[in-house]
């Protein structure tokens, strides 16, 4: 049998994902960054995002990133933008949901945006009272049945 020669296996590299348990202080935008909601990944650390200003761009996670925070469809995030490349973009930090919220709060992000749901949308309140596809049954109809 060959020596293990590493220094470790996988659950080494799965590592402690302490820092999320902690509250950190909310990043706002500088000039050349802008705010931006993921539409979908891409694979190979790239996704497509919907900036804030209209503008759909190519976004790259950086390396620091990688495999460490997770990215999914619906994530605010924020980029920094490319000054020799306007359709594409760079991942420097994903807001938490709370965090999102209190940039909606603060008026960072625009009132249409749709937080703590994926691209494919869930119900809204207005759905909801306008049907209803329950169906009531009396005593009787269950005896019947």
């Amino acid at each position: 049998m060959p020596k293990n020669k590493g220094k470790g296996g996988k659950n080494r590299k799965r590592g402690k994902n302490e820092a999320d348990d902690e509250k950190r202080e909310l990043v706002f935008k500088e000039d050349g960054q802008e705010y931006a909601q993921v539409l979908r990944m891409l694979g190979n650390g790239r996704c497509e995002a919907m900036c804030i200003d209209g503008t759909k761009r190519l976004c790259h996670i950086r390396g620091k990133m990688h495999k460490k925070v997770w990215i999914a469809a619906g994530d605010i995030i924020l980029v920094g933008l490319r000054d020799y490349q306007d359709d594409k973009a760079d991942v420097i930090l994903k807001y938490m949901p709370d965090e999102a919220r209190l940039l909606k709060a603060y008026g960072e992000l625009p009132e249409n945006t749709r937080l703590n749901e994926g691209i494919g949308g869930g119900l809204d309140e207005e759905d909801d009272a306008a049907g209803n596809d329950y169906i009531e049954f009396e005593d009787e109809d269950i005896d019947k049945i």
